[in-house]
């Protein structure tokens, strides 16, 4: 039996209503391919991703950086509590094939780091843009609508 794929969006927990309305495309064209939305579980880019996805009756999954499975979005599927704290990033990335990342903050940034590292694809979508101290750009697909990026990741996956 072959597995659907798992598609990670990460981004802040507050956004502007573009960003947020991007973030709900992504999770839309998710689930309209078939793939599992994984998120941190929470608001903003994460709840606007599953909810796009949830429209489209996709699957998803929220991992929580909080104890209690109750404080996750109305929209996740599967909520797993942890506990951990901002240290649950290290699971959303453990957790996918692959990451569109949107705008974001810090936390997002250390989530694209953990994926980089870990050779998980990272597609951005309006998000930070990394380098190494050399000055080399790290390996970050840049997509322009929500519909490339979760395109360009599925691809990375299939490779």
């Amino acid at each position: 039996m072959e597995r659907k794929p798992r598609i990670g969006v990460i981004g802040p927990s507050q956004a502007d209503e573009q960003t947020l309305a991007l973030a709900e495309q992504v999770g839309s064209e998710v689930a309209k391919r078939g793939a599992i939305l994984i998120c941190g579980g929470l608001g903003g880019v994460m709840e606007a991703a599953a909810r796009g996805a949830k429209r489209e009756h996709g699957v998803t999954v929220g991992i929580l950086p909080t104890p209690d499975a109750f404080s996750a979005n109305l929209f996740i599927d599967i909520p797993i509590a942890t506990g951990l704290g901002e240290a649950r990033n290290v699971i959303v990335v453990h957790s996918v094939n692959a990451i569109i990342a949107i705008a974001g903050g810090y936390g997002t940034l250390s989530e694209i780091a953990f994926a980089l590292r870990l050779n998980i694809p990272v597609v951005g979508l309006g998000t930070w843009q990394v380098r190494s101290p050399d000055g080399k750009p790290a390996p970050l697909v840049i997509a322009e609508s929500p519909f490339a990026a979760v395109e360009k990741a599925l691809a990375a996956v299939t490779r």
